[in-house]
This record gives C-alpha cells, structure tokens and sequence, in this order.
C-alpha cells in the first residue's frame, strides 16, 4: 500500500490529501503556500493530530504518533489509495501545483534515500528553525472546505 514511485497528479479536485504537523510553524507556512498556490485545488488537507489524520495514517501501517514525515494519500476516497510519505511525497505535491514547482520532480532520478535524509535532516530541526504552535492552523472561510477534519 506504499508507494515507493511517485506518478503525476490527476486533474481531480480535492483527490490528494496532504497529512501534515499541526503545530509545526513550517508545515503550516507550507499549507498555507498549497493552498494560495494549487489554482486545480487537487489537493485536501488534513492534520497529523486529527482523528481523520491518525486514522489514515494507521490504516496504512504507520505510526500516527510519529510527526517526522510529510505524507500524502493519493486519491484518498478510492480503494486504490496510496501513501507517499517524506521526500516522495513532497515531489508529488510541487508536480501538482505546476510550473516553476513542478521542475523539482526532475529530482527524481536521485535515489529516494538520498532524497529523504535531506528531508529528516531538516524535518529534525524544523520546530527550532520555523517555531512549534500550540495548536492547529485554523484555515481561512475561503479555505475551510479544502480540509477533511
């Protein structure tokens, strides 16, 4: 059920959805970025603390109480769902919001655990780097049907 490849995003509003830390400061400027950024609204938004998140997370054998990994379940509402977490993950998303993003999937071609030791090694010190909040982002009305919990 995970997939180590990650393929292009499908033209279908709202058909990925982006798990991520709650309480990071750059998890949340990130989400913030998609959603100003991803005009094809392909992607949905859900929390690593939510009860929906966990839920999904646990469902594809991982631990939800591990808040290291970006994940991304591509078209989440069918039975062919698939997980992407970390490096492979975050280049899934940059293809879907298009040019200049989408040249980061020319990243590829390195191998994927080159690829997510940059990601932990940021991922590591993100809460020093970019703050921890004490809760969720609470979206903006405009936004507030792109997010599952």
């Amino acid at each position: 059920m995970d997939g180590s490849r990650a393929q292009e995003p499908t033209d279908t509003e709202g058909a990925h959805l982006v798990l991520y830390d709650g309480v990071c400061g750059l998890c949340s400027r990130l989400t913030q970025f998609l959603l100003a950024h991803d005009r094809r609204r392909l992607f949905a938004f859900a929390s690593l603390q939510s009860a929906f998140g966990r839920d999904l997370v646990e469902r594809f054998g991982r631990d939800p109480d591990d808040l290291m990994s970006f994940y991304l379940v591509t078209n989440y509402r069918t039975p062919g769902a698939i997980l992407l977490a970390r490096s492979r993950a975050a280049l899934f998303v940059a293809a879907g919001i298009g040019w200049p993003w989408k040249a980061a999937g020319l990243l590829r071609i390195l191998p994927t655990a080159w690829l997510d030791r940059a990601y932990d090694l940021i991922a590591r010190h993100r809460y020093r780097l970019f703050g921890r909040h004490d809760q969720c982002l609470v979206p903006r009305p405009e936004y507030r049907d792109r997010f599952v919990d």
